[in-house]
């Protein structure tokens, strides 16, 4: 029954234009418009976030948001693509960071969480940002409002 289903789906396509390498390309979050989508790779030796312009087919600088120290990994996008939530240990631990493409800025939004983050999300606005945290011994989600 299984090999019935998988007959009729499409095939899987491989998109061109920067998006796949030979190295982990994972971590896959569409904006919710459907222009952007956001991705980590170890394609340059470490872990980073890239964008993707699905309209232009083509990736997107993003100055100042990849740090040579640091794994940054399992971004999140606003609605329209400029903010991308992100995991990094660049202070050696786990914390979420954002990163505004227009002003081409990082900020720290977890400085005072013990333990580890995973997981963000942030919504279309980008006014809240979602994140798991085990500060209190196990997983739990927290909520910041980062934009007011």
């Amino acid at each position: 029954m299984l090999a019935s289903c998988l007959d009729s789906l499409n095939p899987v396509a491989i998109l061109p234009g920067g998006i796949n390498s030979q190295a982990f390309d994972g971590d896959p979050a569409y904006s919710s418009d459907g222009r952007y989508l956001a991705f980590a790779s170890d394609r340059r030796n470490n872990r980073d976030i890239f964008l993707y312009d699905l309209q232009q087919r083509r990736l997107i600088d993003l100055p100042n948001l990849n740090q040579a120290f640091a794994a940054e990994s399992e971004p999140a996008l606003s609605a329209d693509g400029r903010y991308i939530a992100y995991v990094s240990n660049a202070r050696g631990k786990s914390d979420i960071f954002v990163y505004d493409r227009l002003q081409r800025r990082t900020q720290l939004l977890t400085a005072g969480v013990k333990g580890s983050v995973r997981h963000p999300t942030i919504t279309g606005d980008a006014r809240f940002i979602a994140f798991e945290t085990n500060q209190l011994g196990q997983w739990h989600i927290a909520v910041i409002e980062w934009r007011k």
